[in-house]
């Protein structure tokens, strides 16, 4: 029997099941965010969402045999080219594409409208996947390492060019991968702190105490602690972090007392002394130990302080005002009920109006009324929450949360560092776009419009994300062969 014949047997149908159940649910969910009391129509109206979306999700299924089809080898055989070919359209679509809400992010082929973000994804997974399948590629290697990060930014710099950060964003999950291929967890490691340290500059930017900035003051702060701490753990002496703590607060404390009480100045003097204080000691450390990971502390310490003076320009000049609005309105800084935040906030009405039991399918007031935008795209994870309420939304996570591990299951069993890291690829973008995509719609993260998986409306997301978890059963019904 021939490869082709026996893919039927060695196919993961556990993974193919979860696929056919999140596409109905995303099917069902459609019909009831588009539905129309005052213009009813069955699920089957071709004219509606639900009815177009079920020609996406058969022409789905016709990509999925297709791939299913498809020998294993030709996916590492056309990994860079289609990666090339994506690179030009991404390119190509800055200029020929249409400005929608302010993104040129979508091509229009008559009645057709594609998103070239949604495909290259796939184009990006396998062109990673063949570069870290090489023998002697090293992510330890600082010229492995920037080649990697060099082919995962590309794409995100041409899609930013569009004006579509969401989609741009989804391209950085791809760098989680490298961790499981051998990168150092310090480059996570400064990934979240970049992320804490912006958060708390942004949030607390406007407050001042006794003439000192407090975001400022506390990201200095926070720079301050991770740098002792990074120093403790080289050298692994706890007591050295606790003694550390302890002069810093009793330092910091004394200042903050003068401040109060004596003569109002501003902190930032102190914290800097400290931190310059930290970084001089570290120097020292180093002759004395000859511990040469204590640079690496030096050195994060002062990149820390670098970034920490370029939020400001960052957030005020580089980033649009649209979205320095979404940021503050996520943080709380700022309300905007009315403007930015209505999305959010009917949302977020919605989902609490469902309850534990929901309302009942097709009882949804607020989506039903039209209160909530985008209901049936960005949004369409309200109108679970309102109809089937906590249960409902629950069992959606759920199934989420079991092919995701089923993704990370499959990419664990190949037997190539290919099918590893392209189905590690499948699993970051899925999640990313699942996680985002849900922060959004209750309020915990600024809106950035990306779709939620198998259940959003529009055949590109569909399509996108049926080429990515097809190809990957494609490879694993086929991983004890060699290709």
């Amino acid at each position: 029997m021939s490869r082709r014949n026996n893919v039927w047997y060695s196919l993961d149908w556990y993974t193919v099941a979860l696929y056919l159940l999140l596409v109905f649910c995303g099917w069902i969910s459609i019909y009831a965010a588009s539905f129309d009391f005052d213009a009813a129509s069955t699920i089957f109206n071709f004219d509606a969402r639900s009815g177009k979306q079920l020609l996406w999700i058969l022409f789905s299924m016709m990509i999925a045999f297709v791939l299913l089809m498809t020998e294993p080898r030709t996916f590492v055989s056309l990994a860079y080219p289609l990666y090339i070919v994506f690179l030009v359209l991404l390119l190509v679509t800055i200029f020929v594409a249409p400005d929608i809400k302010g993104s040129r992010s979508w091509l229009v082929l008559g009645p057709v409208h594609l998103q070239p973000a949604e495909f290259a994804k796939y184009g990006t997974a396998l062109a990673l996947a063949k570069m870290l399948d090489n023998y002697d590629f090293d992510l330890t290697k600082p010229r492995c390492f920037f080649k990697a990060c060099a082919l995962i930014l590309l794409p995100v710099l041409l899609i930013l060019m569009q004006q579509e950060t969401g989609s741009a964003l989804v391209y950085l999950s791809l760098i989680c991968i490298l961790y499981r291929e051998g990168m150092s967890s310090l480059f996570l490691f400064a990934a979240l702190c970049a992320v804490v340290y912006f958060i708390v500059a942004v949030k607390y930017a406007s407050l001042e105490w006794m003439d000192t900035p407090v975001g400022e003051w506390l990201v200095l702060m926070l720079i301050l602690l991770v740098l002792v701490y990074m120093v403790a753990r080289y050298l692994r002496r706890a007591r050295f972090l606790y003694v550390s703590l302890l002069v810093v607060a009793v330092v910091q404390g004394a200042a903050a007392a003068v401040a109060y009480y004596l003569y109002p100045f501003n902190q930032l003097y102190v914290a800097g002394l400290l931190l310059m204080t930290a970084v001089v000691a570290t120097g020292v450390l180093y002759f004395k130990t000859l511990q040469h990971k204590l640079w690496i502390a030096v050195v994060f310490a002062l990149f820390s302080a670098v970034y920490l003076e370029s939020v400001d320009y960052v957030f005020t000049d580089v980033l649009g005002q649209h979205q320095r609005t979404r940021i503050e309105v996520a943080l709380g800084i700022k309300e905007d009920p009315m403007g930015v935040g209505y999305n959010v906030n009917q949302s977020k009405i919605a989902i609490g109006s469902g309850g534990f039991w929901g309302k009942g399918f097709l009882q949804g007031t607020q989506t039903k009324l039209r209160y909530v935008p985008e209901q049936d795209t960005d949004f369409i994870f309200c109108t679970i929450g309102e109809e089937q309420g906590f249960w409902g939304a629950t069992l959606v996570l759920t199934l989420f949360a079991l092919l995701l591990v089923r993704i990370i299951q499959l990419a664990e069993r190949q037997r190539t560092v290919f099918g590893r890291v392209y189905g590690y690829s499948v699993a970051a973008i899925i999640f990313f776009h699942l996680a985002v995509n849900i922060g959004m719609v209750i309020g915990v993260l600024p809106v950035i419009g990306i779709p939620l998986p198998f259940f959003s409306y529009g055949g590109s997301s569909l399509w996108g994300f049926t080429i990515l978890l097809f190809t990957l059963l494609c490879i694993d019904a086929s991983r004890n062969d060699s290709f």
